[in-house]
């Protein structure tokens, strides 16, 4: 049984680093974050949950501006286009269905 330390990071952007474990038919997702770093504006055909765990992150998601926090938790629904930047260094999970085959190691 793997620990998150014992899974490969992938670079997802400068300053976001994600680790992912599949499923059959989700993807989940450790993900950290420094601070200041930007994800640009994407969508994708897959919903996506995000709980933050550690740190304070604004993100735009179709026409709602958020903010997360710690214990805050966010659906975004499949092709919403969504960005985000990081206020301080964050930890969060992501969770995809269906699986992120682009996420695969």
């Amino acid at each position: 049984m793997p620990k998150i330390s014992d899974i490969k990071k992938k670079l997802l952007t400068e300053g976001i680093i994600g680790q992912y474990v599949h499923g059959d038919s989700t993807t989940l997702g450790w993900v950290t974050i420094q601070a200041g770093s930007k994800l640009p504006a994407h969508q994708h055909p897959h919903e996506q949950i995000t709980l933050m765990l550690e740190g304070k992150m604004e993100m735009q998601i179709g026409d709602e501006t958020i903010m997360l926090e710690p214990g805050v938790v966010k659906v975004i629904p499949s092709n919403t286009p969504h960005s985000a930047i990081a206020h301080s260094d964050c930890i969060l999970i992501d969770v995809f269905s269906p699986v992120r085959e682009d996420y695969r190691n």
